[in-house]
């Protein structure tokens, strides 16, 4: 059975370390050693999950990647091993009612719940709701542990991820990883993936049940939050730092795959603690996103250049708004004069190009 340790959180690393120090975000960071995927390797990990289980041909086919992509999203939502995911029967351990899935239902020791994420609980809906799958009705996640980690090891190395980072317990490590850099305490955390208590001090501390799910709800809403984005808001990883004198470039990789480049006064790169691997919030306000009618992206020297489609046009008497929807599904508005709006003759359903320069990239530690 696995038993992934989690980091404890240490003092940021200093500036001189080097990445090979920490894998840090906010205060907390992960030394080198702990296998496991971030934020964004894992949201990269399941789109090619997603790619994979949209281009099956066969509906038998469809069916299996379909089920084995479930059992991914369960492992990597809830960080539940991977024995335990394959013995829910989702008639009695799924309650959609509630959000919530129970593991080692049938044991009394070991039976805990956990709640669900808004968009795994969905995805649960739809397979539920699916004729395709009624054949596997009380084992939609009865699959054979061998076939799952092959498939699991074939989705890393597709997407270029090292396979051993998709063994299913290091996404459950990296769950629990993910859930403490949120601010999910070590002990709720140890709680929802259903291991004891690995340091002395922990056993000082406890949470109650009502505790432990509003601490989950909490820590969840934030996560989902960030995934559907606010307009105007990218969420991701630091993956370059360029020092100068007076600023420094700040370049991110974004959950959906975007790279926005940001720069920012040395003093707040220091308030900041910035440094590759730092988790930030990346904001453009509207005024600052320039938008240019079609797909190609004009000559510009702007840094940031975003292809979306018109969502809406929202035309006013001095100034108006066109908003943007990416191919993640992030929002970009960009505030306009009206008669900017008349000139670029956009509609929903088109498409368009959205661009700002670095300084208009403004970054916010969550």
């Amino acid at each position: 059975m696995d038993n992934p340790s989690f980091p404890a959180a240490h003092p940021p690393a200093r500036h001189g370390d080097g990445p090979e120090a920490a894998r840090q975000g906010g205060s907390f960071f992960v030394p080198d050693g702990v296998k496991h995927l971030d934020t964004v390797d894992l949201e990269r990990l399941t789109g090619s999950f997603t790619q994979w289980a949209a281009a099956a041909r066969r509906a038998d086919s469809a069916a299996s990647r379909r089920r084995v992509r479930l059992a991914y999203l369960v492992i990597r939502h809830t960080g539940a091993r991977l024995g335990e995911v394959l013995a829910v029967d989702e008639r009695r351990d799924i309650d959609l009612g509630r959000g919530v899935m129970v593991f080692a239902a049938q044991n009394a020791d070991a039976r805990r719940e956990v709640r669900l994420p808004e968009a795994l609980a969905r995805e649960l809906a739809a397979a539920l709701d699916d004729p395709a799958l009624a054949p596997w009705r009380g084992r939609l996640l009865r699959l054979d542990q061998g076939f799952v980690r092959r498939r699991f090891y074939e989705r890393a190395e597709a997407c270029g991820l090292p396979t051993d980072m998709a063994n299913p317990s290091a996404l459950r490590r990296s769950r629990g990883i993910e859930l403490m850099r949120q601010g999910a305490p070590l002990l709720v955390v140890q709680k929802i993936l259903g291991h004891s208590t690995p340091v002395l001090t922990a056993s000082y501390l406890d949470f109650s049940e009502k505790d432990r799910r509003r601490i989950e709800r909490r820590v969840l809403a934030a996560e989902a939050k960030r995934k559907t984005s606010a307009r105007n808001a990218f969420y991701g990883k630091v993956v370059r730092v360029r020092p100068g004198d007076v600023q420094s470039v700040v370049e991110l990789a974004t959950l959906g795959g975007h790279r926005l480049t940001s720069v920012i006064t040395n003093a707040s790169l220091s308030s900041l603690n910035i440094r590759p691997g730092t988790f930030l919030t990346a904001e453009i306000k509207a005024p600052w996103v320039v938008v240019s009618a079609g797909e190609q992206p004009p000559a510009t020297s702007a840094e940031n250049v975003f292809c979306g489609q018109v969502e809406s046009v929202t035309p006013g008497e001095l100034t108006g708004e066109v908003l943007l929807r990416l191919a993640d599904g992030t929002r970009l508005c960009s505030a306009v004069t009206a008669q900017s709006v008349r000139a670029l003759g956009l509609s929903p359903g088109d498409m368009a190009v959205a661009s700002c320069n670095a300084f208009a990239v403004v970054l916010r530690a969550d």
